[in-house]
């Protein structure tokens, strides 16, 4: 094959097809809408989920509606191995875990998490503790106080 004979595969090229270009074009008169009707004029169609007028999948069926707590509290997550960068013996709360850069703010509740390993004991502050990360707090020598 030589530069000069390269091309592209067949049909993967096509034109924009033109419509509203008379009738000569194949796309004429009624440009593909059909006749009359609420689909064929402009602007024209139901909005998406509209059956009708018959009440709605979603308003039917009350499962498919979902449901938001209006009490759920967000978490700020932190690993036992982002804890490891304190120096041992030392308190870690909120406040210190943000001048770190472990957390953007104080505003959201921290909970520790157990992934990592802590070198030595620390003294560990925040809202939550998962059972694993006070296990490796406390077996470090460690302390656990919760807000």
């Amino acid at each position: 094959m030589k530069q000069h004979e390269l091309k592209p595969s067949p049909r993967s090229r096509t034109r924009r097809q033109r419509i509203g270009r008379g009738d000569g074009s194949g796309r004429g008169s009624y440009s593909g809408r059909g006749m009359k009707g609420q689909k064929s004029r402009s602007g024209g169609g139901v909005r998406p989920n509209f059956e009708g007028g018959q009440l709605p999948m979603t308003k039917r069926l009350p499962m498919l509606r979902g449901f938001t707590n209006i009490f759920r509290r967000e978490y700020a997550e932190v690993n036992l191995e982002q804890l490891a960068r304190f120096p041992t013996g030392s308190r870690v709360t909120p406040q210190e875990l943000k001048d770190m850069g472990i957390l953007k703010n104080t505003k959201r509740h921290v909970k520790v998490l157990g992934n990592g390993k802590l070198e030595g004991p620390l003294t560990v502050v925040a809202h939550r503790f998962s059972k694993s990360a006070r296990a490796a707090i406390e077996a470090t020598g460690g302390t656990v106080e919760q807000l």
